[in-house]
């Protein structure tokens, strides 16, 4: 099944990635070429910045086309918080919107900025910097995921727990698995079974459920057996029917049931049946869907908006969504099914 989170990089679409052949430019909306197509690849528009890549090696460069961040990486994340991942000789950094490495290329591993900080892996463990490259919290840990309200994952010896942005830890390292919070719960795995913790640590919902899934729109997505939806109750909304189902997304969420998938609204009701073989979430009232082996595109009501006919999609982001024809070449569409290349 299609099961991708939302893009939470802020791309912007007045310049579009369009491909011509095997070489990429971007135009706008009408497909006018702004910027030539000499590139190997390229991205949407991050915080001002597009991701490009020449001769092999990944830069950035602005609406102008003027390289601000030198084509010199082997890899490179887009902009988020003012800055953006940068590989080089097997060591990640990060470089601001200047082009400037503010964080030497030195690190196993990092992730994007979040509420001022970015994990990073050093000598295989896992701390945390801030902008100015200081290490605030040491690397000491196993994991660590990006601060979410407040507080980040990490992992020691095989345990997951919590700790606030100052390295004090709130809520100790005792969970078999969890994940970042949302909506000021979530679900961890105890003794095999699994729950929800609020963010000083109390079971609020007990650890009772084979699996659980973060709280989305209010509602949380659980196993009992087959699966279903809880509220921060723990009341069960929606009954656990489904053979598999995904967190609600602009208030529908994808389900399976014999096989096909189609979705339900927050009150348990299909809006639309169950006859496609796979299904992704609704993202800027569209939902990507698969019939026959091909993908397309959907609106709320069901209908085929963009026809069944890509090996691959992505859901919309600011308007374009990224897909793979069965010829391999990749692309980018609008939500008017207007196709940002030529072969």
């Amino acid at each position: 099944m299609l099961y991708i989170g939302l893009n939470t990089i802020n791309a912007q679409t007045d310049l579009i990635p369009y491909r011509k052949g095997n070489k990429w430019g971007f135009c706008d909306k009408n497909k006018k070429i702004i910027i030539p197509c000499q590139y190997e690849d390229a991205y949407p528009l991050s915080e001002g910045l597009a991701q490009v890549k020449f001769n092999e090696k990944c830069g950035f460069i602005d609406k102008t086309g003027k390289e601000i961040v030198p084509c010199k990486y082997v890899e490179a994340v887009n902009f988020y918080e003012g800055f953006a991942q940068v590989k080089l000789n097997g060591k990640w950094g990060l470089v601001n919107k200047n082009g400037s490495e503010v964080v030497p290329c030195k690190y196993e591993n990092t992730s994007c900025f979040s509420q001022g900080l970015a994990s990073v892996k050093l000598n295989g463990k896992w701390g945390f910097i801030d902008k100015t490259g200081k290490e605030i919290i040491s690397c000491k840990y196993d994991g660590a995921e990006n601060f979410s309200e407040g507080l980040s994952m990490v992992k020691l010896n095989g345990k997951y727990g919590f700790i606030d942005t100052m390295g004090k830890e709130i809520i100790p390292c005792k969970y078999t698995s969890s994940a970042s919070f949302s909506e000021g719960l979530t679900p961890v795995e105890y003794e095999g079974k699994y729950g929800f913790i609020d963010k000083t640590g109390r079971e609020v919902i007990p650890c009772k459920y084979e699996f659980a899934n973060s709280f989305l729109d209010g509602l949380a997505m659980v196993q009992n057996g087959k699966y279903g939806f809880i509220d921060k109750t723990g009341r069960e909304i929606i009954p656990c029917i489904y053979e598999f189902a995904t967190s609600f997304y602009e208030g529908l969420a994808a389900v399976q049931l014999n096989g096909k998938w189609g979705y339900i609204n927050k009150t348990g009701k299909v809006v639309i049946p169950c006859k496609y073989d796979e299904a992704g979430i609704f993202s800027e009232g569209l939902a990507p869907v698969q019939h026959n082996g091909s993908w397309g595109f959907i609106d709320k009501t069901g209908k085929i908006v963009i026809p069944c006919k890509y090996n691959t999609v992505y859901p919309f982001d600011n308007g374009i969504a990224w897909i793979q024809q069965f010829n391999a070449k990749c692309g980018y569409i609008s939500k008017n099914a207007t196709e940002y290349w030529e072969d």
